[in-house]
């Protein structure tokens, strides 16, 4: 069956992404049509989704003044998957302790914008995550710190904090896994079924 993998395009690491989506859904034989979303109308046609990194102001902005955040709440209702990654899981987030952030209400989280530090601060970090047997290259960016988790289940955690959790059908990372060529978490996002 084919697949159409959505990735919010209003902000971030489009392309990145895309092609991380392809590749991770290559390894596992299906097929899969990327598409670009920037306006409403597009996710109801998705049967996953990722949302990337970027300015999380910006992002929440447009999101609701598309009309796009009402579909990606249904799509994660109907229990489609969405990969949210550093910004994405800020907008995604419960609570992203930043009041002109509109979040989605998605996982159960508070998140503390850029708590790892600035852009000089970036840095890259070989993290254990449930369900991967060895450790992933985390790539750190302007990172976002989980702070508190409700209801998700912590996946990886990095100087004692969350980074990686899952909430339902969505996984939420405070890191930037499409700028490697390791592709096992959008694998654990969009195809935990095939991985059992």
């Amino acid at each position: 069956m084919s697949l159409t993998a959505g990735v919010v395009a209003v902000q971030g690491d489009v392309s990145e992404h895309a092609d991380a989506v392809r590749r991770a859904a290559d390894a596992r034989g299906r097929d899969v049509t990327v598409v670009e979303i920037r306006q409403s109308g597009v996710v109801p046609d998705c049967d996953l989704l990722s949302l990337p990194g970027g300015e999380s102001t910006t992002i929440s902005r447009l999101l609701h003044s598309e009309g796009i955040a009402p579909e990606i709440r249904d799509h994660v209702a109907d229990g489609k998957p969405v990969l949210a990654t550093c910004a994405g899981l800020i907008v995604a987030a419960t609570d992203a302790g930043d009041e002109r952030v509109e979040t989605l209400d998605l996982v159960d989280a508070t998140v503390e914008r850029n708590a790892f530090g600035r852009q000089k601060d970036s840095f890259e970090a070989p993290l254990d995550v449930n369900g991967l047997d060895d450790p992933f290259p985390a790539v750190f960016i302007r990172a976002p710190r989980i702070a508190d988790v409700g209801e998700a289940d912590v996946l990886a955690s990095w100087d004692d904090h969350p980074v990686a959790v899952r909430d339902g059908p969505v996984v939420g990372l405070s890191f930037h896994p499409e700028l490697t060529d390791d592709d096992r978490l959008h694998d654990l996002a969009f195809f935990p079924d095939e991985r059992k």
